[in-house]
Order: C-alpha cells, then sequence, then structure tokens
C-alpha cells in the first residue's frame, strides 16, 4: 500500500489521510491484473478452438473445466483469490500432518543449546541476534539480521504519555513530525523501514508490591493497611500499562558498501548503523517520546519472551527490581535461548496458540473515506482485565527513484482506461475519477520532493489459553466497526503474530509481494 497526506482537513481541523488502500498490484482489465488476464485468455483458448472446429461436446467439457480454474483465480475470497486459498490450504495441512509446524523449545526437550543462540518457532528461525559493539552508555546493541530478507536492524523501547489527552492542535504537530520523520529516513541510504508497536500489559502489581515492601513503614495502623489492600485488590486487578518500541531497518544491499569501509563483518555493519541511530533520538523526542533505550540482547530476549507469555513479565519485572543486573556481568539477564515459547503446537487456521495463551491477529484495512492521526487508538482499549492487545505499524520510505516509477504506473493505468472508456463510450465511475484525482495528486506530492510511503497496520489480542477466544476476538472486532475492517489471516496465524506482537521489525512484505 502506499499513502499520501492530503491537504483537506476534518471538522476537527486534523488532517486526513486519504488514498490509504492503493493496491500494489492493481487490476488493469476488468480488476485482473495482467498475470490473471494473461491466465484467463490461455484458459479460453481451447474452448474456441473446439468450436472453430465444430467439436460442441468437447467445447463444453472445456467450458466447465476453464470456468472452475477461472473462478479460481479471479475470484476475490478476504483478501485473497480462491486459487491462494488452495495453495495456503495445502500447504497448511501438509505442515500439519508432517508436524512441521509443531513447536517445543530444545530447553523443553532437556536439549538446551548456547545462551547466546535463539531458538525461536516459525518465521522467526532465519533471524539471527548478533551483539554489536558497545553503543554510547547502552551497552552492546541487539543486531536483528533477518537472513530471509537480507535485513539488519536495532529495536529501541521507548516510553511516551499517549495522544488521547491531546488537543487537536498537539495531534495535527504530532502528525506532521512523524510525517517528517519518514520524510528524513527515505533521505538516508541504510535505512528505508520504520516499524512501531504498542502492546498493553496487564499490571500485576510487581512494580508496586516491591516498592511497598521496601518503603511501607512497620508502624503504620492497622486501619490504613486495610484500606491500602482493598485499594490495591480493587485498583490493581483492572490496571494495564503499555508497551512501545520502534524498530528500524536497512537492505543488506544498502549496507554492503559503507560495511566494509568500516571494517566489514557484523562490526562494520553495526557502526553504520550506529551513524543512524544517533541521528533519531532527537528525531523520535520531537513526537512526544521521553526515553529511547536501545535493546541489548537480554532486553530483546525479554521482549520477545514476554510477547509470546504475557504472565513471564511478572517474573522478569520482580528479578530486575529485587537483584537487578549482576555487576560486572555484560550477558547478565535473560538469554536469547530461552526469549522463545516452551511449547507451541500446531497452529490452528484461525488463531495461534503458545505456553497457555491464545492469540488471533488481523491486518487492519484503512477506509476509504481516510483516517485521522490517533483513530487506531480503540484497538488497544482493553475490554476485560487479563486480556492483550497490541498494534504494530510498519513503514517502508521508497526511494525517489522507486517513487517516481509508482506513481507514473498508477498515472499511466489511470489514463489507460479512463481513455479507454471514454473511446467504447462508457461512463467513468466516480470512485475511478476520484482515483485518477488521486494519482496526480500524488505525482505532484512527489514531484515537489514528498516521499511515497508503503504500510501495513496488523493487530491482535491474546488472552489465557482457557478463555473463550472467539468472544475477545469479537470485541476486538467490534472496536474496529465504522473505522476500520479487520481482515482475520488464516492459514497464518504464526506468521501474523510476529508481525503484529513482537518487536523484531518483521511484517511488510517486499515490494508487489504476496500481500495484495
Amino acid at each position: 500500500m502506499s499513502t499520501r497526506a492530503s491537504s483537506d482537513t476534518s471538522v476537527r481541523s486534523l488532517r486526513v489521510y486519504r488514498e490509504l488502500n492503493n493496491r500494489e498490484r492493481a487490476g488493469w482489465v476488468l480488476g485482473l491484473t495482467p498475470a490473471q488476464a494473461v491466465a484467463c485468455l490461455a484458459l479460453v483458448a481451447p474452448v474456441l478452438l473446439s468450436l472453430s472446429a465444430g467439436r460442441w461436446a468437447e467445447a463444453f467439457g472445456w467450458l466447465l473445466v476453464d470456468g472452475l480454474l477461472a473462478a479460481l483465480i479471479v475470484v476475490p475470497v478476504r483478501g485473497r483469490s480462491a486459487f491462494r486459498w488452495l495453495a495456503d490450504l495445502i500447504f497448511f495441512q501438509t505442515g500439519v500432518l508432517m508436524r512441521w509446524s509443531l513447536w517445543q523449545s530444545k530447553a523443553a526437550t532437556g536439549l538446551p543449546g548456547p545462551r547466546d543462540e535463539p531458538d525461536l518457532p516459525g518465521v522467526l528461525a532465519r533471524v539471527a541476534f548478533p551483539d554489536g559493539p558497545p553503543f554510547r552508555d547502552q551497552g552492546r546493541l541487539c543486531l536483528i539480521h533477518d537472513t530471509g530478507g537480507g535485513r539488519w536492524g536495532a529495536t529501541a523501547r521507548l516510553t511516551h504519555s499517549g495522544v488521547g489527552m491531546l488537543s487537536d492542535a498537539e495531534c495535527e504537530r504530532l502528525a506532521a513530525r512523524l510525517g517528517n520523520l519518514l520524510i528524513a529516513i527515505g533521505h538516508r541510504e541504510v535505512i528505508d523501514r520504520m516499524s512501531l508497536l504498542v502492546r498493553t500489559v496487564p499490571d500485576d502489581g510487581t512494580e508496586y508490591d516491591v516498592w511497598r515492601t521496601a518503603h511501607e513503614h512497620p508502624g503504620a495502623p492497622d486501619l490504613a493497611r486495610l484500606a491500602t489492600d482493598e485499594l490495591d485488590a480493587t485498583i490493581g486487578s483492572v490496571s494495564v500499562r503499555t508497551e512501545l518500541f520502534v524498530t528500524v531497518s536497512g537492505t543488506e544491499s544498502a549496507l554492503r558498501r559503507p560495511a566494509a569501509a568500516a571494517g566489514g563483518g557484523t562490526a562494520g555493519r553495526a557502526a553504520v548503523l550506529y551513524r543512524v541511530l544517533d541521528g533519531l533520538d532527537d528525531a523520535l523526542k520531537s513526537l512526544g517520546i521521553r526515553t529511547v533505550t536501545w535493546l541489548t540482547s537480554a532486553a530483546m530476549a525479554e521482549a520477545i519472551r514476554t510477547g509470546f507469555n504475557p504472565a513471564a513479565a511478572a517474573v522478569l519485572t520482580n528479578q530486575q527490581l529485587t537483584h537487578g543486573a549482576a555487576a560486572g556481568v555484560e550477558d547478565s539477564g535473560l538469554p536469547l535461548a530461552a526469549a522463545g515459547p516452551t511449547f507451541a503446537p500446531t497452529p490452528a487456521a484461525r488463531a495461534y496458540h503458545h505456553d497457555g495463551f491464545s492469540s488471533v491477529s488481523y491486518a487492519v484495512m484503512m477506509p476509504e473515506a481516510g483516517t485521522i492521526f490517533g483513530s487506531l487508538g480503540p484497538l488497544l482499549a482493553v475490554r476485560t482485565a487479563g486480556e492483550r492487545r497490541t498494534l504494530a505499524i510498519h513503514y517502508e520510505v521508497l526511494s525517489a527513484r522507486a517513487a517516481n516509477r509508482a506513481v507514473q504506473a498508477n498515472r499511466f493505468r489511470n489514463n489507460v482506461m479512463t481513455d479507454w472508456k471514454a473511446n467504447k463510450g462508457f461512463n467513468t465511475t466516480a470512485a475511478e475519477a476520484r482515483k485518477a484525482g488521486g494519482a496526480r495528486n500524488q505525482e505532484s506530492a512527489v514531484a515537489a520532493g514528498h516521499s511515497m510511503v508503503r504500510f501495513t497496520v496488523a493487530a491482535s489480542i491474546t488472552v489465557p489459553a482457557g478463555w473463550n477466544l472467539e468472544d475477545h476476538a469479537a470485541k476486538l472486532e467490534n472496536d474496529a466497526s465504522g473505522r476500520f475492517r479487520l481482515l482475520r489471516l488464516e492459514l497464518a496465524q504464526d506468521s501474523a503474530f510476529v508481525a503484529a506482537a513482537l518487536p523484531v521489525g518483521i511484517g511488510l512484505p517486499r515490494l508487489r509481494g504476496a500481500l495484495d
């Protein structure tokens, strides 16, 4: 998808983001992509040859077979063609029957590996987490090397007060600054992707309990203790905190040359990334971020572990507050070998089960009428104490050359279809006229120096395994109703969970990739 911020404003004087649903693989002929159109023409050929030879029975048989195949290719079903659904179902069932998708950690089997060797399921098996050299006063950062996607990145934990209480003018300023940050990323040659992840965390009161134990006066009146315990039981059970992460990454091809000049290897790539990270702190703080802490290996392991198992946050927090990091021990904390789940059964078609929890993940489809800054907030509104919601936005800023090619292709496609309909005497619909106008405006914006951004939004909800998962998934869908359309990522819930709930920067397919 590509997006452009329009200059129109809503009644609330907030910028409205439109043209958010421009498909990368838009159809040319009757909504079909060129590949689909060629496939349909190839299916028609046997029917025409049989008719020309006067073999009517054979032509009728070909018509039935080719009609079924054409329906599989053309008919869309919940974001995918019927043929794509059939292929995905075959691969999914093959993985289930061959037990490829069943996961159990090495530690659970009694064969633990080295502390610094990640033991992760599914799509995360392709990701390595090498340590970089020391970065400022934050120690050795954990780099993210996606060997499958050919990308290098790093993740930071952010603290932010949120936008719920901000005025319209303040939201408008934050939206403009976010746009400036994306433009700045587009002007850099090293990184081109940024992922924002927000997770709600059920507040179990661990930090408060540790603080109260350390500060409670031994001579406090019994009535005061009783009143405090009642308040803790009433308020603490419904308390919710949020975690905010940002992940930036660049391609191996973009990093290779400057990394070679910096010494090569992991250290050279880390040095090139560090130069970018050093300049991102101020840009992030302009968005209202109070602190930016780039993650070490132990912090990354904790972020992944608590993503799979929210209940582990209490133990890890208590360990940090009561014992802290071992003095002089650089690799203290949770090892990467313990970052993943202990056990994850074969994923179901519509859900993902992991370490006593169940999750449902969705792709968030943007509305035709556009959206405003902060409108995704209701998707994070926890309705039941104990559930967790996550929201991830993955951005990729296209280079100036790629943006120019995209807008020119979009304009050419719209012009061809408009001229063909005019020559045949067909009227142009309002939707087609709006798309044509949007293509011209987008081309003007790119020519003026603005960036084109690919993006995807993923959301998930996680509850204990004993709860009714479908009821809580319906609550998330109700919160999105009237604002966005949620597309449940069936047959890919394990990969969708990684995109929606884990701060590793995975979630945006390659340009003109598998996701339409």
